[in-house]
């Protein structure tokens, strides 16, 4: 099999290794849950269970880097925070959880690159965007965290968030994904209600793949502490496009630095609202972080999943496309391309759904279906051909 530029890039869209490695470690309560149920072990209340969740920014941080050396731009940094807050919260989320969080950071930075007034941006937007989640009934709460000077292993920086919760069991969500269930999508790109400016949906996955697809060169040059210097030099920086080079969308004039650079939205006041009515009748929720569209995967069982009615490719990611030449069955497996977030639910309960979402200014729809099969297996049926999983 032809091995795919993600991988020779260090990284991986299906983690295998990391899967491989913890295979044999306990899976919680409930497996198919999309992240680790524990037993109470915080009260010992067999009513309650734990949740616990760490996750970061990723290789974002390094984009964040070029692009506030190349214009000065600090405000770049706060959308980094919020990166890896959504990271936590909204996997969390999806298990049902969308209140009482405990949130506590952890920042590994190269004190001779990184100044104090970044660790000062990160941690001043922490505290706005806990204000901003708690205006929405999502009550998060900041407990501290840990910065660390590093800089003999960490290049640039790295953010990450660890977050604690306790929720009832009859809260939770356990994905029991049915043949039946109908899909659906919410998008990532656009302007949500409370959103300050257009979103390329672009998430905190495939990041490393669209950074050295899209960007120019002599960024190698220039910023050498922004990749790792043993990836082969035939995929580092081999696009065309510069930081501050322009794209109009939606008659706005967006640089295309800021535009993969826009912050991870969060769907926590979308899932807070849809639970108030609709918790018990969904059948599973899926965010597409790593694995994008075939994230799913790993949380069905004896299923067809068919997604033949993805939302239309948004701008970001037919720039990257058309600036990378990459397959589109890869580049499937590595952006959400559009679709971060889904829900399984019976047919009556979908347009609902569709309709508390789009009261947030974030478009919706039924994107698929669900049959039954021998063996778990994805189809994604786009403009650009049948991909099978």
């Amino acid at each position: 099999m032809k091995k795919l530029k993600y991988d020779l890039r260090g990284v991986s869209a299906t983690k295998d290794e990391v899967h491989a490695a913890i295979k044999d470690l306990d899976k919680g309560l409930y497996p198919k849950a999309f992240c680790k149920v524990l037993p109470d072990i915080a009260a010992g209340d067999p009513e309650y269970c734990n949740l616990m969740h760490a996750d970061t920014a990723g290789t974002k941080t390094s984009l964040a880097y070029l692009y506030w050396k190349e214009t000065g731009d600090l405000s770049v940094w706060k959308g980094i925070a919020q990166d890896a807050i959504v990271m936590n919260l909204d996997d969390m989320a999806c298990v049902g959880c969308t209140s009482g969080i405990l949130l506590s950071s952890t920042i590994g930075r190269n004190k001779n690159l990184i100044p104090g007034e970044v660790i000062s941006t990160l941690i001043q937007s922490t505290v706005e965007f806990a204000e901003q989640l708690r205006s929405y009934g999502v009550e998060v709460h900041l407990a501290g965290g840990e910065t660390a000077d590093v800089g003999d292993i960490v290049r640039t920086i790295d953010v990450g968030y660890t977050a604690f919760a306790r929720l009832r069991r009859d809260e939770l969500i356990v994905n029991n994904v049915q043949p039946g269930d109908v899909i659906v999508g919410v998008a990532s790109y656009g302007q949500a209600s409370y959103e300050t400016e257009y979103n390329g949906g672009m998430g905190s996955n495939g990041l490393t793949s669209a950074r050295h697809d899209v960007f120019h060169k002599k960024y190698a040059t220039e910023y050498p502490d922004s990749y790792d210097p043993n990836t082969p030099n035939e995929v580092i920086y081999i696009g065309n496009k510069k930081l501050t080079d322009t794209i109009e969308i939606d008659g706005q004039e967006i640089t295309i630095g800021k535009l993969v650079l826009s912050p991870t939205r969060t769907f926590m006041p979308v899932l807070n609202e849809v639970f108030k009515t609709l918790k018990k009748e969904i059948h599973g929720i899926i965010h597409c972080t790593g694995g994008a569209q075939t994230k799913v995967m790993k949380f069905v069982e004896g299923v067809h999943v068919i997604k033949d009615n993805l939302f239309k490719t948004p701008p970001l990611f037919e720039l990257i496309q058309k600036e990378s030449g990459t397959d589109w069955k890869e580049m499937y497996q590595v952006f959400n391309m559009g679709n971060r977030l889904e829900f399984y639910v019976p047919e009556q309960h979908a347009q609902k759904i569709v309709d508390i979402v789009k009261g947030f200014d974030i478009d919706a729809q039924i994107i698929g279906r669900v049959e039954a099969a021998a063996t778990n297996q994805l189809t994604i049926d786009s403009p650009y051909g049948k991909f099978e999983y």
